[in-house]
């Protein structure tokens, strides 16, 4: 069994070495396996590694770039959940000179993607004119993009080796490492795209050579897209419509392109590469476990052509309410391609519950606690948040270089507090709230300037907008304010820092300081909190943890952190103040259950924990599946009637004794040969039979009159009336009924009077809202998939839900169902046998007929019975077309057997 594990970017790309250019480094060389004579000689010396900006000027004191996951050197950032690619720029001359001065690109093919894309055609027309205006005025200055044939002859024909890329999910990768260092993941390969352009190598042995080494010696299967999908796909599309809205920035400014349409179709062609990839190389028994936003329609595309694979989906970034979400044009395609996993994760439980409202609200499904009921399957829907590897980390934390750099800041920063930030540089991260809150904590506290830094690390990021300039110019009045020959309050750093410096920055801080405005679990918190044990202090060291409450780590850590709002800027600053002045007892309490989160809640255990629910929920939906659920046995259920001493039936009646006619109506299927057949089952005394129905206890009353010593059950577990007895028992609580419905009503009238030929119907403990019979379906459906969203997020703490139905929305207590109603009636007749009755033996034979939602919860009940051996013979059996508990179907309906 392998273990496919899809990203957007793989953990590796390839670095080309061009001819002329001295190579940079990498973490291990593979060429070419076939000669060419074109291919230089091959390297015989590990180049010189190019320097990385530092904390500090000081050059001898610079340790060497970022490194790489060479076992020599440590790895990148397990918390990077940025991704950094970068396409190179145009160029105007096609000799190697001018291929190795694109920068830190130049070791890469150039992208053959127009930026951005056109528009939908009918703009496009517009778009030029205006463009061609804007560059008669001089407004724009067009760069000509200019091709030629020896740009791809170079590449063609150019030496490459494989390293690390850096871009991409590192917490994902570490996890995925953890776990198989553990023990915990045997056989896995990694899905996903080169993170670069690849035009350049269409068509050439250099591509199949590429694909092939990453196959054969690292496991990764290579997705190839165009360079126009995968710039469409990903800077315009994820970066530009799915990550603001994904993070609460609803597009509605005039800069937004959430209303250009170009971008969709790269983003369905992305996607679809990667599901011919998954498909091509799956094989029965593999499991198939897709990752993040940029991938959300792969699940439904290949559960498409693979109906029976095991497929995950985990989302780590955040999920938003169904109000924002339903802003996207393309929402419904969208959750559709989610719901083609059997299992979808989120970091914590807020973002599972607005997704699962989300498709409430816009797919009409059935939301319960444990995923999604679809017509035709069951959607299982988890939390689980994911964690850093500490082993790792530990291993890093004992390298020398941090020894060095941890000193050379004890030395710098002597006396002072230090307050560390690393974030990536856009509206998200709220690096503009941070220092604007840092700047109100100077003003109001003068006893601290001089003696509190706050070192802000600023990661590059593909947004260009107004925030850096105006994070600079923050930056420059706090300094311009209070810094002097000795002391500077702000350390602004705009680029990476080497890894060794990072973790001695985060060993030695007395708090560190995360204002995202959103963001799903950010791991620098937890590699914060891992570094702060003392182990590399002669005293114990514990730092505090200042976290906006947006995150979703928040969750995770129960307020053991200073949570605070970062947009309110005088809540941070005394956040500062307070993190500063804890006593010593105190930082130790916080810590150490902080600590114990973070031990706990590791990458190891959330990659095998998730794998591991994947395998359970496979085999309970396979097992519900209307083709793995076998047809009812007649000669088989005769066998074991004959043989029970004790018989229990409990059957529906909407959809299995009778059919539906129009609204409020019921038109039975042969009603006396109905009737007949429960006289007939009757007639045996060691038959107990109890029809149940949603409907009000004086129509069942009316229907069965002809039946005697019928139990029956209304309103789906509301009310209950024994064999033989004229009167009804009220299950439910009715004073309860009528609070909740004084709640519920008004709501469901809201809706009402804007859906013209609906109506609602009120029984003792539900109502109904039908709509099949509006003037505009469509329209009415809308209306009711929004009022039940409403009853369920307003009436959530009134125990009452709404559940979608066919043509209507039904609004029903929680604690009150058929199932609570059979496990009544089977209670009794186990606890009060009749003492005048021939037969007093237990039940030993139950039967479940049922079509309906309702009725699968029976179904489950009844056969844990079996399980546990309180009943010897369970019969479950569904009627319906959906996959079911039962464990067996009649395919007649209602006029079956």
């Amino acid at each position: 069994m392998t273990v496919f594990v899809c990203s957007l970017f793989l953990p590796k790309t390839i670095h080309f070495t061009l001819p002329g250019s001295p190579p940079r480094g990498a973490d291990s060389e593979h060429r070419r396996n076939k000669p060419s004579n074109s291919v230089p000689k091959p390297l015989t010396k590990k180049p010189e590694l190019v320097r990385q900006p530092s904390l500090f000027a000081r050059p001898d004191l610079t340790p060497p770039r970022t490194p790489t996951d060479d076992p020599d050197s440590p790895n990148l950032y397990s918390n990077e959940d940025g991704f950094r690619i970068q396409f190179p720029g145009a160029f105007s001359s096609t000799d190697a000179q001018e291929l190795r001065s694109w920068g830190s690109r130049a070791n890469q093919p150039m992208s053959r993607a127009n930026s951005p894309p056109p528009a939908a055609l009918a703009e496009h027309s517009r778009t030029i004119q205006k463009a061609r205006e804007l560059g008669r005025q001089g407004v724009i200055q067009p760069k000509p993009l200019v091709r030629s044939e020896s740009h791809d002859r170079v590449f063609a024909s150019a030496s490459w080796r494989v390293v690390s890329a850096d871009q991409g999910n590192g917490g994902l990768r570490n996890a995925a490492e953890a776990a198989a260092r553990d023990g915990k993941l045997g056989d896995y390969t990694w899905v996903g795209t080169l993170g670069m352009p690849t035009d350049a190598l269409d068509g050439t042995q250099q591509k199949q050579d590429i694909e092939d080494t990453l196959a054969n010696d690292h496991n990764m299967l290579t997705v190839f897209c165009s360079d126009k999908d995968f710039d469409g796909h990903y800077a315009h599309f994820c970066k530009h419509i799915l990550w603001p809205v994904f993070h609460y920035q609803i597009p509605d400014n005039p800069k937004s392109k959430a209303y250009e349409d170009h971008s969709w179709k790269y983003y369905v062609n992305v996607c679809q590469a990667f599901a011919d990839r998954i498909v091509k190389d799956w094989k029965r028994g593999d499991v198939i476990w897709i990752h993040d936003y940029h991938l959300l329609l792969v699940p439904g595309m290949v559960r498409k052509k693979l109906p029976d694979a095991k497929i995950g989906f985990f989302l780590h970034v955040a999920f938003p309410s169904s109000e924002v979400f339903r802003c996207l044009a393309v929402r419904t395609e969208l959750l559709e391609g989610m719901l083609g996993a059997n299992l979808i994760g989120f970091q914590i439980r807020e973002y599972a519950r607005h997704f699962l409202q989300t498709c409430s609200r816009l797919l009409t499904a059935e939301a319960t606690p444990e995923g999604l009921q679809m017509e035709d399957r069951f959607v299982d829907v988890i939390h689980l948040p994911i964690g850093i590897d500490p082993v790792s980390l530990q291993n890093h934390l004992k390298d020398k270089e941090v020894a060095k750099w941890l000193q050379i800041m004890q030395d710098r920063y002597r006396g002072k507090k230090l307050i560390v930030a690393r974030d990536k540089l856009d509206h998200v991260r709220g690096v503009r709230q941070k220092l604007l809150s840092y700047e109100l904590f100077l003003n109001k506290n003068p006893e601290w300037r001089e003696n509190t830094v706050l070192i802000q690390v600023a990661l590059s990021s593909s947004e260009k907008s107004d925030l850096e300039a105006t994070v600079s110019d923050i930056v420059t009045r706090v300094n311009s304010s209070w810094a002097n020959l000795a002391y500077q309050p702000v350390v602004y750093l705009k680029q990476d820092i080497d890894y060794a410096q990072y973790l001695a920055l985060l060993t030695i801080a007395d708090a560190l300081m995360i204002t995202s405005q959103r963001e799903g679990m950010n791991l620098t918190s937890h590699e914060y909190l891992f570094c702060q044990d003392g182990a590399l202090f002669p005293e114990k060291k514990h730092g505090s943890l200042i976290l906006s409450e947006f995150t979703g780590t928040s969750s995770l850590f129960n307020r053991n952190e200073l949570s605070v709002n970062p947009w309110d800027y005088r809540q941070c600053a005394d956040a500062i103040k307070q993190a500063l002045e804890m006593g010593d007892e105190e930082k130790e309490q916080r810590w150490l259950k902080l600590h114990d989160r973070v031990v706990n809640h590791t990458g190891s255990h959330w990659f095998s924990e998730f794998l591991g629910r994947l395998d359970l929920v496979h085999e309970e939906q396979h097992k519900r599946d209307q083709t793995s659920v076998p047809r009812l046995s007649i000669p088989s259920v005769a066998t074991t009637y004959q043989k029970a001493k004790r018989r229990l039936f409990i059957i529906d009646y909407e959809g299995t004794l009778v059919s539906w006619g129009p609204v409020n109506q019921i038109i039975p299927v042969s009603p006396q040969r109905t009737l007949d057949v429960l006289n007939d089952l009757l007639l045996d005394e060691r038959n107990t039979v109890y029809v149940m129905s949603g409907r009000r206890p004086e129509e069942l009353d009316r229907v069965f009159r002809r039946v005697p010593n019928l139990g029956l059950i209304a309103e789906n577990g509301c009310f209950l009336k024994d064999c033989g007895s004229d009167k009804w028992t009220e299950m439910a609580d009715l004073e309860k009924v009528k609070d909740w419905k004084a709640s519920v009503k008004p709501i469901m009238t809201y809706y009402l009077e804007r859906t013209p030929g609906a109506e609602i119907e009120e029984r003792r403990c539900s109502l109904i809202f039908h709509y099949k019979s509006a003037e505009d379906y469509e329209s009415a459906a809308r209306q009711a998939s929004d009022c039940s969203s409403h009853v369920n997020d307003a009436c959530e703490e009134q125990r009452v839900h709404a559940i979608p139905l066919d043509g209507s929305i039904a609004v029903e207590p929680i604690d009150w169902t058929k199932r609570t109603a059979a496990r009544k009636v089977f209670e009794n007749l186990q606890a009060h046998l009749d003492p005048d009755a021939t037969h007093k033996d237990p039940v030993d034979f139950l039967m479940v007929v049922g079509d309906g939602r309702e009725d699968e919860k029976v179904f489950k009940w009844a056969n844990r019975l079996q399980e546990d051996g309180t009943v010897k013979e369970v019969v479950t059996v569904s009627l319906g077309s959906r996959n079911t508990e039962a464990t067996a179907t009649l395919t007649q309906g209602v006029s079956g057997k």
